[in-house]
Order: structure tokens, then sequence, then C-alpha cells
């Protein structure tokens, strides 16, 4: 009798068991985004793409010949550049106060120039010179601070990565400063971006998981890649409407934005919705642009590393960059978008998404094509937005 109780016992634990599986359901297992081994350089540009630009440099063909003039004949390019690291960069609301925040995010453009420049020219006085601005961040920096810390992080750790991802893997004069420079965007950067900001404005999650992908392809760190894109693929829907989403867009992932009062109020105060309208349309298209470009960047960074994520945003984004360009190109704007009055500039955000879509997979894009080929040859913001024109423009690669 002992055992027919301890078996029956047995079979009800199990009946148990699975009937919280049916209703609970196990927890979904983390999709693997993150390559076995990963691509170098891999952050936004490729070696494949780097090669592919440099060529039509060196034809002297148009647009990358004005676009790498551009470049070489800024400030940024400058060899007698002097890098201002802080140890504690601060950062309030619209970085006020700005105790150096614009030093540092043009320090990583500069890098980053330099990096670009090295490469084109292979004249490794740049190569030098983005190494010293690299290490004397590395060297120095410890924290960020105030409220926008982590969208400061964000600018700066977008570009940073991709800078270091040149000189690391194809200057071959050495860069003994790299772990270390590594070190510093595990340890101040990472941390500040890896966890997203899913009730702030889109433009700074999606900035945000723009640096943590690219730092995670520097480090080499799967996992962190893996939680980026996760957030990224969860932050996409919210941030660009498809009339396929229903009446209202979707809301951020663990936000308590979730009432069709507050989705409202989140964008912007905008009630009607259409194919391409983004979160921050109503607000301005400076900042909308800017969500646009991580979305884009972070797309190519993960075909870079072969696990396309174009496929899952290319409706979005499309829809995105031709809603957009199609008032900045001169579409009288209606009354129900943002009360008939939209804020434009949408600036230097259109070559890496225009280029993916329209070149590479053939989807015609007649607004985009207008406003991109009109604004070149595309410079920086002077934020994280850099030199696309050159490296991005008709690239195939």
């Amino acid at each position: 009798m002992a055992r027919t109780r301890t078996a029956l016992c047995t079979v009800l634990a199990l009946l148990a068991g699975l009937l919280s599986l049916q209703f609970t359901g196990p927890a979904a297992p983390r999709a693997t985004a993150a390559p076995a081994t990963f691509a170098h350089p891999g952050v936004l540009v490729s070696r494949a793409q780097l090669d592919y630009a440099r060529s039509k440099v060196q034809a002297g063909q148009q647009p990358w010949k004005a676009a790498y003039e551009d470049m070489l004949a800024s400030s940024y390019a400058s060899l007698s550049r002097t890098p201002k690291p802080r140890a504690v960069v601060e950062c309030g609301s619209s970085s006020n106060p700005n105790y150096g925040c614009t030093d540092e995010r043009q320090d990583a453009i500069a890098a980053y120039t330099d990096a670009l420049a090295w490469y084109f020219t292979r004249d490794s006085r740049y190569a030098k010179k983005s190494i010293e601005i690299m290490d004397a961040w590395s060297a120095t920096i410890t924290d960020h601070t105030n409220s926008n810390a982590p969208l400061q992080s964000g600018w700066s750790g977008s570009t940073w990565p991709r800078a270091a991802e040149i000189i690391k893997y194809t200057y071959d004069g050495g860069w003994p400063g790299a772990g270390r420079f590594a070190t510093m965007l595990r340890n101040v950067y990472l941390p500040e971006v890896i966890n997203g900001a899913a009730t702030k404005n889109g433009n700074w999650e999606l900035v945000m998981t723009e640096a943590a992908i690219g730092i995670s392809v520097f480090i080499e760190d799967r996992a962190s890649y893996d939680k980026a894109v996760a957030t990224y693929l969860a932050r996409v829907p919210a941030y660009i409407y498809l009339t396929s989403d229903g009446d209202l867009p979707k809301p951020p992932a663990d936000s308590s934005i979730d009432t069709s009062a507050e989705i409202i109020k989140y964008w912007q105060g905008q009630s009607t919705f259409a194919d391409g309208l983004a979160q921050e349309t109503c607000r301005d298209f400076g900042h909308t642009g800017w969500g646009i470009a991580s979305v884009a960047d972070i797309a190519e960074t993960s075909r870079i590393q072969g696990q396309d994520l174009y496929p899952k945003i290319q409706d979005r984004l499309r829809y995105a960059l031709g809603f957009h360009t199609s008032y900045e190109n001169g579409t009288a704007v209606p009354s129900w978008l943002c009360g008939g009055s939209v804020k434009k500039g949408l600036a230097e955000v259109t070559e890496v998404g225009y280029n993916a879509l329209h070149n590479r997979l053939g989807i015609a894009m007649s607004n985009t094509q207008q406003y991109t080929e009109g604004h070149r040859p595309s410079g920086t913001d002077n934020y994280f937005n850099a030199w696309t024109t050159l490296t991005h423009a008709n690239n195939p690669s």
C-alpha cells in the first residue's frame, strides 16, 4: 500500500509539473545572436567595405573623393590635435553642465577619423594620432555622471569601438594600450549602456544599444552582444510604427507605458499613425534621425558579424527613412501630423540604411534617394555620425 501511495504521489507530481509547464511555460531560451567568432574590423565598417571605398578614392571617383577630401580637411583629422580627457565626464540635460561632454564626443570622432585616414592613406601618423587619443582617455576616465550619463556614454561609446577596431586589426605598427582601452570600454562605458533606457525617448536606448553592441564586438563579449541584440529587437518596433502593429504603436519593453493615453503622450501627443512614423517625429527630426541612424548602424554591424538583423527590421527602417525624407524633400505636412507642422533637420543619418536597403536589397526608395544624394558628402553631426558617404555610399561589400 505504501508503495502504491508513493507511486501515486510520483505520478501526481509529474502531472503537476506538466501542468505548470503548460500554463506558465518554461523560461524562454535566450536567442543567441553573437557569432561563434567575431569578425574584425567589424563595427559599422568591415575590411571589405573599407577596401571598396579606398579603391574609389584612389580612382578619383565621386562621391567618395569629395567625402574623403572633406574628412581630411576637417579639424578631426588634424595631426596637431591634443586630446582632452577627464577622469569624470559630467553631463546634465542637454549637456548642461558640460564637463568634458563635448570634448569626449569629439575626441572619439577624431580617433575614428584618424583611423579612417590611416586606412585610406597608409600614413602611420594618423594611426599614431588615433592611438594617442584613445590612450589618453583610457588612462584617465573613470566615470560618467549626472542625468545624461547613459546618453553621453552611448554617443561616445558608439564611436570609440569603430576607431579601435580599425587600428587594432589593420595597423601593423602595434598598439600596446589596446588592452587598457578594452578595459575602459568594459568597465566605464558598458555598464552605463547595457541595460537600456526603456522609459526615455527611443534615441537614448537605440544609441546606447549601438554602443553596447560595438563594445561587445571589440571586447568579444558574446553575452553582452546577445543582450544588446534582444534590447534592439524589442525597441525598434516601439520606435517605428507600422500599420500591422494595430491602432497604436507598441510600447517599449519593460516600461510602465502601456495604456492608450500613456502611449499617445509618449509619442509626443500624436494620435494618428502611419507607416514609418517614429516615436520622436513630432518632437523633431533631429532626435528622430539619431534613432534611425542607430537602427541602421546596429543592423550593419550585425551583418558584418554574420548574424544579419536587416530582415527583422528592414520594413520599419525603409518606411521611416521614406516618411521623414519625404517631408525634408518638400512634401506638405498634413494636418493630422504633429498638428500640421514638423521641425525638420534629419542631417547625416541616411547613407547606411539607404545603401543596405536600396543598393544591396534592391528596394525602391525614391524619397530617401533624393535626400541622400542631395546631401552628399555627409560629414559629421559632432555626436556619433561621421563620414558615412565615404564608408557606405553605394558600397556593395
